[in-house]
């Protein structure tokens, strides 16, 4: 690669720490969000297409990003999602033979601002200490002040509605119209490869928009209804919660993933809260504990639900913790046809492990059919 002077940058968190670095390739300009750190050493393009991120800016841990280039096929949505991108090493090149871009082409195509160089094992052990926080990143070095005060400004992650940002505007269908099982989704942030899998167990999906009703997605005759994943807060996606309200009532097939999974906690009345810092990674251990054995999942999520709350009531059971904190990973309704994981079993990037769970809601949906 022939040598290129780039343009100085800056990380800026909402405390006024600073972290200096460069920005990548030519692109100049300023970005804000909140700022978060994923653990992941593989799979940073589908980080980057990931509903779930929406607004936030990614500082990547793994030393070397962009090394193996970006496949077309390799997405979770139609265009990054994140607000911008910190690294320690870019890579301008990739010797991936499946490539068909490099890194650098892919986020210029999105239009997104990303900085390298930044002392990431520093600013990751500082948002551990303090927590997460909005930020900005900007090539505008020499106007400290200015972005100061435009950084004030931006809201917090805390309240925060964004799933109608990433929502689909119509509703669309995913999988061969002649399977099995039809399932209606509700996205509120949905990543393609949970599509994949639903699709892969024989089953027909049509995708309705976040602020779609019960009567909407009823009116598809659905033997099952799943709420996706998706970014911001939970609590402000009132429509949801009644949507997962309306399915509870009737006893019907619902599986819910992360956004999802809160959806359904707070539809029972449940609690969600902002975590001091989130999971975001590949390699979160977790137990089952129907099962009693332990799973290695893709996690990526800033809120979770209240334990105590969920330990108490009558209809809830916890069926999944993190090993890390004891936070609820998992829940079951004791007396319906409903269940929920705050992790992706999809994997998109990362193991496998949990893949189970969408044909446990496949069985859900035969045994509710055998009884109709």
């Amino acid at each position: 690669m022939k040598y290129q002077k780039r343009q100085k940058a800056i990380v800026l968190l909402a405390d006024g720490t600073i972290f200096y670095g460069k920005a990548v390739g030519n692109k100049q300009g300023t970005s804000f969000g909140e700022v978060c750190f994923n653990t992941g050493m593989t799979g940073y393009q589908e980080i980057f297409t990931d509903p779930s991120y929406f607004g936030q800016i990614m500082v990547a841990t793994n030393a070397h990003i962009g090394n193996y280039g970006t496949n077309e096929d390799e997405v979770e949505s139609d265009s990054v999602k994140i607000a911008g991108l910190i690294v320690k090493n870019f890579s301008y090149d990739y010797s991936r033979p499946a490539a068909d871009s490099s890194l650098e082409a892919f986020l210029d195509k999105n239009n997104l601002l990303a900085i390298s160089d930044v002392d990431t094992r520093a600013l990751v052990s500082y948002i551990r200490d303090h927590g997460a926080m909005n930020a900005v990143i900007s090539t505008e070095v020499d106007n400290i002040e200015g972005l100061k005060k435009q950084l004030a400004e931006v809201p917090n992650m805390e309240g925060l509605e964004l799933a109608s940002k990433v929502s689909t505007k119509e509703p669309y269908y995913f999988g061969k119209e002649d399977a099995t099982f039809k399932i209606a989704a509700l996205d509120i942030g949905i990543k393609k490869n949970i599509l994949r899998n639903l699709a892969k167990r024989d089953a027909y999906i049509k995708v309705f928009p976040y602020d779609a009703s019960f009567e909407d997605l009823a009116a598809f005759e659905p033997d099952g209804y799943f709420l996706s994943n998706g970014p911001g807060d939970p609590q402000p996606l009132e429509n949801a919660q009644n949507v997962a309200k309306e399915i509870i009532k009737r006893d019907l097939p619902l599986f819910g993933i992360c956004l999802g999974h809160q959806i359904i906690a707070l539809a029972n009345g449940i609690s969600t809260y902002k975590m001091y810092n989130g999971h975001r990674g590949i390699n979160h251990p977790v137990k089952n504990l129907i099962t009693g054995k332990g799973e290695i999942t893709s996690q990526n999520h800033g809120f979770a639900i209240n334990r105590e709350e969920t330990e108490s009531h009558s209809d809830l059971e916890i069926t999944h913790v993190h090993l890390n904190d004891d936070t609820v990973a998992g829940i079951r309704m004791k007396n319906k046809n409903c269940f929920s994981v705050q992790y992706h079993p999809e994997a998109s990037p990362g193991p496998h492990d949990s893949s189970y769970l969408f044909d446990q809601f496949i069985e859900n949906i035969k045994k509710q059919k055998a009884l109709v």
